[in-house]
């Protein structure tokens, strides 16, 4: 069974800084891509960026200006900096492979992520 487990996520004034990060159990992690998605308040869940096994990067949009994914494959590991955040940045994220077997089954309980004006 493959268990997502988010944390570091908090409350944060708008320009501030905050790093997530994502254990995953259950599966062999190191050749898996990875990805952080986003919730916001009443919206569908979004993919932010996702990272290889081999540690190439990928961001929706203009998000790698402030956002930067990592993974420590040792520790079944990854990680999201999150840097000038925004209050649209607001909502709970959420650590998945970005595939449908796993997206259709497997989600964590995300992390919480509130920015204030």
């Amino acid at each position: 069974q493959v268990h997502f487990v988010e944390s570091g996520g908090g409350l944060v004034q708008a320009g501030g800084s905050l790093t997530l990060s994502c254990g995953i159990s259950g599966i062999s992690f190191a050749v898996k891509t990875v990805g952080w998605y986003h919730q916001a308040p009443g919206k569908q869940r979004e993919l932010v960026a996702t990272i290889s096994g081999r540690g190439n990067t990928i961001y929706t949009g203009d998000l790698e200006s402030r956002f930067t994914i990592s993974r420590n494959n040792a520790k079944s590991e990854a990680y999201l900096q999150m840097n000038s955040l925004k209050t649209d940045d607001t909502g709970v994220y959420y650590c998945n492979f970005p595939v449908a077997q796993f997206l259709d089954s497997y989600w964590g309980q995300g992390t919480q992520v509130t920015v204030s004006s």
